[in-house]
C-alpha cells in the first residue's frame, strides 16, 4: 500500500470492533438488506470503494450473517461499475428474497445504475444519469448476474425536472388495496428518492408487478412539503432533496397503523450555517395517504404530511431498513460517517466509515399523557397528539431502540450494577460504594434510568477517559437539560485540533402521565449508550438517538470511569436526581467458536448435486 492508505499508529486504534466496517477503503450507505429463508442467512451490502479511501469507484460490498452480529464479509465486491449503464457507479438499492423469473431459491437486488457524474442537488440534473437495474443470484448470494434487460427504468419521470432520482426501495403499501384504479394487480410499491427542482423534496412512487420485478409503472410524487420545510426544532429541516427513502408502515398493540418514511434530507439551511457539518440530516416523517376522493396538491402528491422528527441527531445518515420475518421487526442500519476527521488522518487509517448497530423501529404509543416537562404538547411537531375524554392525551411517535440480539455481545463481558443512587453536583457528589463504573476496554455498553426532580438543572453520565493522575483525563458528558428540554453530548477536546469534537444536541422531553388513581407521574430518563473504540451511539427513552465520533489516543480510549451526576437545588428530602438502576457491560464481543464459514457452507451447498 502507498503512504496514504497505510494505517498510522495514531489512527489504527480507531477501528471499531462490533460495528460493521468494510475490509478496507471507503464505505458509505448500507444497501441490499434482507433475509433469505432458504438458507436462514441475512444479507447486507454496502457502498464500497475497494480501490481507495475516498468516495469513488462505487461498488457493492457484500456480507452474510445468521444473527446480524457476526458478519462474514466477501473479500471482493459483488457488483462493480462495469456495464455501460452503470460504469460511473453502482449506487444504493434494496434486496428481495425472490427471483425475477420465479426460479426457486433465487435472490434479487434492485440498484441505482449511474452512467453520468457529477450528480448533486445543487447542479442541473441531466435525465438518464441514473437508472434502475436488477441483478440476481442463483447460488444464495455467492455470485450475481445483471439482467440483460437492464436498466428496467432508464430515467426519471418525463416532464419533471428532478434534483435527484436514486436509491430504489421496494415494499408493501397497504393503502394500495383501497385504490384499485391506481394499483390494478400489484401488492408491491417502489420508492425512488429525490426531489422536484424548485418545488419540493420527495420520493417518486411506482407500482410494481409482484410476479415480475421488471415491470414498474410511475404513479406520482409521494408528498409535496415545499423547500426547506422546518416545522420546529423537534422535526429538523426537510431540505430540498431526499436520499434513501424507506417506506415503513407500523402498527401498535391496539392495531392502530401509521405510515412512516425514513429519508436522508440534503440541503438543510440550518446545517449549511454550520461550516463543520455537511448540509444533510437523517429524518423521518409520518404521512397520510390521499384517497381517490381527496384533492391532491399541485404536484398530484399521493400523500400529505402529518408529523416528523429526526432519526439520528448526530453522524448517522443514509438509514436503510428491511422487514425481518424471524423477529417480526423492521431493522434499520445507518452509515456512520467520518466527517469529523480531516482527510489526512482518514487516509492514514486505511478505512472510512462504518454501519451503526442494528436498530428496531416501532410505532410508540403513550397513553394518558398530561403534559411534557415544559413545552406545550401541540408545539412538539415530532408527535401526534390525540385528546382523550379524561382531559389527557394519547401520543404517537416513531420509536427506535437497539436490536435485542445485541445482548449476545455480553457473552465475554464483566458486568456492573447500581441500585438507587441519589445524585448531587459533579464537584460535590459524595462517592458512596459503587458510585461509578471502572471500564478497562474500549468496547462497552451502559444503561441507566434516572428519576429527575423539578429542581434538576442537568443530569446524566460523565465519562472520564484515562485514569492517570499525572495527566488529567479528558471528559465526555451525556446529559439532559430539563430547562431547555435538550439532550447534549459534550465531547472532549481532541488531541488534534483539526478533529471536530463540537457538542451534539437533540431536543428531548419527558412526559407526565395520569395514573388510574389520578396521580401525576413523570416518566424516567433512560439513557442507553454503546461505545466502540471511536463511535458512540446514545438512545434516550427509545425515541431520541445521537450517533457521534470521539477520536482519542489509545491509552484514553481503552480506559474509562463512568460517573453519574446531577446538578440543581437539593434538600434533605429530594436530591436533584436519583439513579434508579444502572448496568454496564465491559468488553463487548462475540463468543466465537470454530466452524465452517458461512460462505464456505454456501459453496458446499452449490457444489452438491441437485
Amino acid at each position: 500500500m502507498d503512504r496514504k492508505t497505510t494505517p498510522s499508529d495514531d489512527a489504527q486504534p480507531w477501528q471499531p470492533s462490533y460495528h460493521f466496517t468494510a475490509p478496507h477503503g471507503w464505505m458509505n450507505d448500507p444497501c441490499g438488506l434482507g433475509y433469505d429463508p432458504a438458507t436462514g442467512l441475512y444479507h447486507l451490502s454496502f457502498q464500497w470503494n475497494p480501490k481507495g479511501n475516498d468516495w469513488g469507484n462505487m461498488s457493492w460490498g457484500h456480507a452474510v450473517s445468521n444473527d446480524l452480529l457476526d458478519w462474514e464479509v466477501y473479500p471482493e465486491p459483488c457488483l462493480q461499475p462495469t456495464a455501460e449503464y452503470d460504469h460511473c457507479g453502482v449506487f444504493t438499492g434494496c434486496f428481495r428474497p425472490n427471483a425475477v423469473d420465479g426460479a426457486p431459491n433465487a435472490l434479487t437486488v434492485i440498484y441505482t445504475s449511474v452512467k453520468r457524474l457529477p450528480i448533486h442537488y445543487t447542479l442541473p440534473y441531466v435525465p438518464g444519469s441514473e437508472s434502475v437495474s436488477l441483478a440476481t443470484s442463483h447460488d444464495q448470494g455467492l455470485t450475481w448476474q445483471r439482467l440483460d434487460c437492464n436498466p428496467v427504468i432508464p430515467r426519471s419521470p418525463p416532464n419533471i425536472q428532478v434534483t435527484g432520482w436514486r436509491d430504489p426501495f421496494v415494499g408493501v403499501w397497504q393503502f394500495m388495496r383501497e385504490q384499485p384504479e391506481a394499483f390494478p394487480s400489484s401488492d408491491l410499491c417502489g420508492f425512488i428518492a429525490g426531489g422536484i427542482a424548485g418545488q419540493t423534496p420527495t420520493a417518486f412512487v411506482y407500482s410494481i408487478d409482484s410476479h415480475d420485478l421488471r415491470q414498474w409503472k410511475y404513479l406520482g410524487p409521494l408528498v409535496d412539503v415545499g423547500l426547506n420545510f422546518q416545522p420546529s426544532r423537534w422535526s429538523g429541516d426537510l431540505g430540498v432533496n431526499w436520499e434513501v427513502v424507506n417506506w415503513i408502515p407500523m402498527t401498535d398493540d391496539e392495531d392502530i397503523t401509521r405510515f412512516f418514511v425514513l429519508m436522508g434530507a440534503e440541503g438543510g439551511l440550518l446545517s449549511e450555517k454550520d461550516r463543520k457539518k455537511a448540509p444533510r440530516s437523517q429524518l423521518w416523517m409520518s404521512i397520510k395517504p390521499c384517497s381517490s376522493t381527496q384533492p391532491h396538491s399541485t404536484t398530484d402528491a399521493l400523500a400529505s404530511y402529518a408529523f416528523s422528527g429526526v432519526f439520528d441527531h448526530g453522524c448517522g445518515y443514509a438509514a436503510n431498513s428491511f422487514w425481518d420475518p424471524v423477529t417480526g421487526q423492521q431493522i434499520v442500519y445507518c452509515w456512520i460517517t467520518e466527517d469529523n476527521l480531516p482527510d489526512d488522518l482518514r487516509h492514514q487509517q486505511g478505512w472510512s466509515g462504518m454501519l451503526s448497530i442494528p436498530r428496531v423501529v416501532k410505532l410508540t404509543t403513550l397513553r394518558h399523557v398530561k403534559r411534557a416537562r415544559h413545552s406545550e404538547l401541540n408545539s412538539i411537531t415530532s408527535i401526534e397528539t390525540q385528546q382523550d375524554t379524561q382531559q389527557t392525551f394519547t401520543i404517537r411517535t416513531l420509536g427506535v431502540y437497539p436490536d435485542p440480539r445485541l445482548k449476545a455481545l455480553h457473552s465475554k463481558t464483566s458486568s456492573m450494577h447500581i441500585d438507587h443512587l441519589p445524585l448531587g453536583r459533579l464537584d460535590n457528589c459524595s462517592p458512596p460504594f459503587h458510585s461509578h463504573f471502572s471500564l478497562t476496554t474500549s468496547k462497552w455498553e451502559t444503561y441507566a434510568e434516572f428519576s429527575v426532580s423539578n429542581r434538576c438543572g442537568r443530569v446524566g453520565i460523565e465519562l472520564r477517559h484515562g485514569t492517570t493522575h499525572a495527566d488529567p483525563p479528558r471528559r465526555t458528558l451525556l446529559y439532559w437539560e430539563p430547562s431547555s428540554e435538550t439532550f447534549r453530548i459534550q465531547r472532549p477536546f481532541p488531541h488534534d485540533s483539526r478533529i471536530n469534537h463540537e457538542p451534539e444536541t437533540a431536543p428531548h422531553t419527558l412526559f407526565t402521565f395520569e395514573t388510574p388513581s389520578g396521580e401525576h407521574k413523570e416518566e424516567t430518563l433512560q439513557i442507553h449508550a454503546f461505545w466502540d473504540t471511536s463511535v458512540l451511539e446514545v438512545y434516550v427513552n427509545e425515541r431520541t438517538v445521537i450517533s457521534t465520533r470521539i477520536y482519542l489516543p489509545p491509552d484514553q480510549a481503552s480506559r474509562c470511569e463512568l460517573h453519574f451526576f446531577a446538578e440543581g437545588e437539593t434538600d434533605h428530602d429530594e436530591p436533584p436526581a436519583v439513579v434508579l438502576q444502572a448496568d454496564s457491560w465491559d468488553g463487548l464481543g462475540l463468543n466465537k467458536h470454530d466452524r465452517v464459514s458461512l460462505v464456505e457452507q454456501l459453496r458446499i451447498r452449490k457444489s452438491m448435486p441437485k
